[in-house]
């Protein structure tokens, strides 16, 4: 260990024995402190004094302030052990505690008639439990932060039975539903919804064999009658797309010409519906304790500027747990009131640690409302927009057969483009037009039109958004990389031009890559949506080629941070004041200021798909790509303050209150009451997380992860890998090896594939972390 390492160790060390001591201070100073029946107030207090003496959990009945009511074990002023609590609107849980959370096996019921029978974790419906709706509805299985989540056998009020898995409190992976009716499906599901492959069987015998789309057959599949004759084929919802083969049983040759396929959709699957889920008119977790509420603040989180500068909001003070017993008005004794305040002072003395700078307010930037100039007559790359958009209308709109998901070998052969001439007046195929006359090649067309049908974008709106009425627009400077950037008007695409050698690349990996993103629904790799190039007629016979991706950023939330995160320190930090910085510029590694905390299920998910991401780049010899991350902050106070939520992490790594670990109150009421809404949060996309901040030593700059603070902020997440078609050539090989001469190897960019896979997901894993 070295010497620095044994400074930080030793500090804290120090930091806990100095915690510990002011905690056994606190407690023997206020732990006879109680509100109780006013008639028992004064023997009480006696009793309650030598037992708080001995430090041990003891039998309490407590009627609080606001009319709740609890009985059971006691320890530090919050129920602790096994122990009952009534609220006044009826909602009732009895089970077992730890430091006021329902922790262990406990009892939720509503006033309702709901109940909840099984395990909690931080208050939450977390563990394997027993669910009984007001209707009759029951599931038993297992549950993630009050949501169903893995496996589970739910009972619905009508008779209708599923068991299997689910996810974010939704039908998804593998499971069995079956109908009173007596019509059963065996398979895939997905948000709810029969998606995938899987076995449909009716009471009369029929049965459907293939595959599911938002609970209909779509794809290839197979029906069968019980008497053998089966049809076989493509289904489709829309009559133009369904075609197939009806084969007769036996040596019979002929066909039940008065069968329909769309008869199916019609008819046979109508009497066989989902049932939904009853929505819970409120959640253990939502169930306050009246224990953490001060009797000073007035129902509002006490604000304080602390001694290092940080704003602490919402952040409970040792006393203000304790008012509430006492029911004193402010100030009390001058003895206590002193006490009180040295202690307050001793406790918060131990956010100054030598070594760090003053961690002051943290304040959005300012917000830039729409990025980027838009292209208009005028423009030096006016011309080039309208060609652009004219190719990809003509590209988009082309007739072209439905494309199956499984291509050949052919469709990714290099060779495999299509050239369009585009004279202003106008021919055959090409419509007239302004511009001047230029040529348009697309690359394996095939191949990106099935990409886009994978990514379920739909034809219409594609074209409408980068070719309809509306400009695009052009980001303000180039990349890095000298290529220049586009956004569509409704900022759902990034249109980014590419050097030669990059489009080799992606033409070289483009089969890998679209067997990736098959698979790997979640990945978290660029999308590409196009490949194009416009060549310009005339004597400089300029080619522009372009690439259509997806933009991460599109959404309804403000953007207030921007992070470009490789796990390199060399030349890794944004060279702008802070108050040049805006919502969109571009932070880098060493502007980083914090770790990302994201709930256990989400968490394993991204490490997994991360590792998946990571070795498919690395079998096809890329590097240097980044994640990118971008941060929206929920609660921002009127002068531009990001405001901490009220949980805060301790060295241990764990949280000291019970606030909701991801989303405001606001927005678990309408969240969680309603799981339909997680289908729009994905891995990546829209996720409701925590951030906490972080902090380097003023003598070590270049250190790339801070020392956690404590203070936390809810946000929106948005991430994912960029960057990705970059190969480590003979440009790079170059790069590293002279660099390597002045700088430490460790901390360039440009390194093997292998090295940089390694090195990117060691710091991204120190970045991201479990929620608590």
């Amino acid at each position: 260990m070295s010497k620095e390492q044994s400074g930080v160790v030793k500090a804290w060390e120090a930091t806990v024995r100095k915690t510990q001591a002011a905690k056994k201070r606190a407690n023997s100073i206020f732990g006879t402190i109680s509100v109780a029946h006013a008639d028992d107030e004064n023997e009480d207090d006696h009793d309650r004094s030598s037992r708080g003496a001995l430090q041990e959990p003891y039998i309490a009945e407590k009627v609080l302030l606001n009319g709740d009511y609890y009985t059971g074990q006691w320890f530090d002023n919050l129920p602790c052990g096994q122990g009952k609590y009534l609220w006044t609107d009826g909602c009732m849980y009895i089970g077992e505690w730890n430091k006021g959370k329902k922790m262990g096996r406990g009892r939720f019921s509503w006033p309702s008639g709901a109940c909840y029978e099984g395990e909690f974790k931080s208050g939450y419906m977390d563990g394997n439990g027993v669910y009984t709706g007001p209707s009759g509805d029951t599931y038993k299985g297992q549950w993630v932060m009050n949501l169903k989540h893995g496996y589970g056998v739910k009972s619905f009020a009508n008779g209708d039975l599923y068991d299997g898995e689910w996810r974010r409190g939704l039908q998804e992976g593998h499971g069995k539903y079956q109908w009173t009716n007596g019509n059963h499906y065996v398979g895939d599901w997905k948000n709810g919804m029969i998606c995938g492959k899987g076995t449909f069987v009716w009471n009369n015998g029929n049965r459907y064999d293939g595959n599911w789309e938002d609970g209909v057959p779509k794809g290839n599949g197979t029906f069968k009658w019980p008497d053998g004759t089966f049809y076989v084929g493509n289904w489709s919802k829309d009559p133009s797309e369904q075609n197939g083969t009806y084969y007769p049983a036996g040596s019979s040759t002929e066909q039940n010409l008065e069968w329909d396929p769309q008869d199916v959709y019609k008819i046979h699957l109508s009497d066989s519906q989902i049932c939904p889920g009853e929505k819970v008119s409120i959640l253990p977790s939502q169930k306050r304790l009246a224990v953490w509420n001060s009797s000073k603040c007035g129902g509002e989180k006490p604000r304080r500027m602390s001694v290092d500068g940080r704003v602490s909001v919402g952040i409970e003070r040792p006393f203000d747990r304790l008012d509430m017993w006492d029911g004193e008005d402010d100030g009390g004794s001058d003895g206590n009131l002193m006490v009180r305040k040295a202690i307050e002072a001793d406790l918060l003395g131990l956010h100054v640690e030598e070594g760090f700078p003053k961690c002051l307010p943290i304040k959005v930037p300012k917000v830039v409302k729409r990025q980027g100039e838009t292209i208009c007559k005028g423009h030096k790359n006016y011309e080039l927009m309208l060609n652009l958009q004219l190719g990809i209308r003509h590209s988009v709109g082309r007739p072209a057969p439905v494309a199956s998901l499984d291509l050949k070998a052919s469709a990714f052969d290099p060779k495999e483009k299509v050239w369009t001439r585009f004279p202003s007046e106008g021919t055959k195929h090409t419509p007239p037009h302004q511009s001047s006359e230029f040529k348009w090649k697309d690359y394996c067309p095939l191949v990106f039109r099935t990409l886009r049908k994978l990514f379920k974008v739909d034809p219409a709106d594609y074209m409408l958004s980068i070719c309809g009425n509306d400009a695009l627009r052009e980001l303000s400077s180039p990349g890095k990389s000298g290529s220049f950037f586009y956004l569509t008007n409704d900022d759902r695409y990034m249109i980014k031009t590419m050097k030669k050698a990059e489009v080799k690349v992606l033409i070289r990996m483009l089969a890998a890559y679209y067997n990736h993103v098959r698979v790997f629904e979640n990945t978290l790799v660029t999308k590409f949506f196009g490949l194009h190039c416009v060549k310009l007629t005339g004597a400089t016979q300029k080619k522009v080629r372009f690439i259509i991706m997806g933009n991460l950023f599109c959404s309804e939330y403000i953007i207030h941070r921007r992070f470009d995160l490789k796990g390199s320190s060399l030349g890794r930090i944004t060279d702008k004041p802070e108050s040049e910085i805006e919502s969109t510029t571009i932070l880098k590694d060493l502007d980083l200021n914090f770790i990302f905390r994201l709930q256990k299920a989400w968490f394993q998910e991204f490490c997994r798909q991360v590792d998946r991401d990571c070795e498919f780049l690395e079998q096809e010899r890329i590097m240097d790509y980044s994640l990118l991350v971008g941060l929206h902050f929920r609660e921002v106070s009127h002068n531009g303050d990001l405001i901490p939520s009220a949980t805060r992490i301790n060295s241990g790594g764990e949280t000291e209150n019970d606030s909701g670990p991801r989303l405001s109150r606001a927005d678990m009421d309408h969240l969680l009451l309603d799981p339909a809404r997680w289908a729009r949060i994905r891995l990546g996309l829209n996720m409701p997380a925590r951030v906490e901040r972080t902090m380097r030593r003023n003598d070590c700059e270049s250190q790339l992860v801070g020392e956690p603070t404590g203070e936390c902020y809810d946000v929106i997440m948005f991430f994912g890998i960029i960057d990705i078609l970059q190969d480590y050539d003979i440009s790079k090989k170059l790069e590293h090896a002279y660099k390597s001469i002045q700088y430490d190897p460790t901390s360039i960019s440009a390194v093997d594939p292998k090295q940089y896979s390694r090195r990117f997901r060691d710091f991204i894993f120190k970045i991201f972390t479990e929620e608590a």
